[in-house]
């Protein structure tokens, strides 16, 4: 249940389009809902900005399909994340082309395409690109271009205009130099780097824009599996730069998005 289903339901009450007594059995099965091993929270559109997010990792198959069957019947829409191959053919099957798979990002987007919500997330989208800068999402290498497409999956499903500037490390920080415009009229900007992690300090010295780094798990044997380019970010002598764990594209995508539509018509002086 998301806020525009809640305000469909109470003026279809209005309009006496639905008995009130069906409406109070609706909201009767909120907050959460048992679907298999899960408490599926319903109300976590009410609160947040998105519907529940399956995180696919360490699921069967049937749990992720019965999980994201509940979340999809309330909402009208799911994203699961760190999604297998064969946990997305399930996922496909069940919904057919409701359903996308992002295989570099390894993200399933859901979205019913019943008129009504098709309509409604349209409108919905629309007016958010109208208020909305975009947020940059920068990778500093094709390897950490993974994690990089899960955050931007991410946006997209929030409806946050994306740009993407992938392979711009500062092996060649001229490769980044051509971007600064972008740099600077973006919402917000997700860096995502692996091996020393250097490319956020960078990014943040060129912009006044919030800039939410991504430690990646790329790297060799002395990144320790991202925890030197965690360090490094964490270290960083620049202002603004915010970090969160390692490979965690969701997470990054989330607060940017979270930012860019707070964002006062999408506009901040410059």
């Amino acid at each position: 249940m998301d806020p525009a289903t809640l305000r469909k339901l109470l003026q279809d009450v209005r309009r006496g389009k639905l008995t009130t007594a069906r409406a109070l059995d609706q909201l009767a099965r909120l907050p959460f809902e048992t679907a298999g091993p899960a408490l599926v929270d319903h109300h976590r559109a009410l609160r947040q900005h998105l519907p529940e997010v399956i995180l696919a990792q360490g699921k069967t198959v049937t749990q992720c399909v019965t999980i994201a069957r509940a979340v999809v019947r309330k909402s009208g829409r799911c994203l699961a994340t760190r999604v297998s191959p064969e946990q997305a053919e399930a996922l496909l099957g069940e919904f057919g082309p409701d359903a996308q798979w992002n295989e570099p990002a390894r993200v399933v987007a859901i979205e019913t395409r019943t008129r009504g919500a098709r309509e409604a997330r349209s409108a919905a989208g629309r007016s958010r690109a109208k208020r909305s800068e975009p947020v940059l999402v920068i990778s500093a290498g094709t390897s950490d271009m993974p994690v990089a497409e899960e955050a931007a999956a991410t946006l997209e499903f929030m409806g946050v205009p994306v740009r993407r500037v992938y392979d711009a490390g500062v092996a060649g920080i001229h490769r980044l130099v051509a971007h600064v415009k972008a740099l600077r009229g973006a919402a917000a900007i997700v860096v995502v780097a692996g091996m020393e992690g250097a490319l956020a300090s960078v990014v943040a010295g060129l912009t006044d824009r919030p800039v939410i780094a991504v430690p990646t798990s790329v790297g060799y044997g002395a990144s320790y599996g991202g925890l030197a380019a965690l360090l490094a970010m964490l270290n960083s002598c620049v202002a603004g730069v915010t970090v969160v764990n390692i490979d965690n594209g969701f997470g990054a995508g989330y607060a940017a998005g979270v930012i860019a539509r707070q964002s006062k018509n999408g506009r901040r002086p410059r």
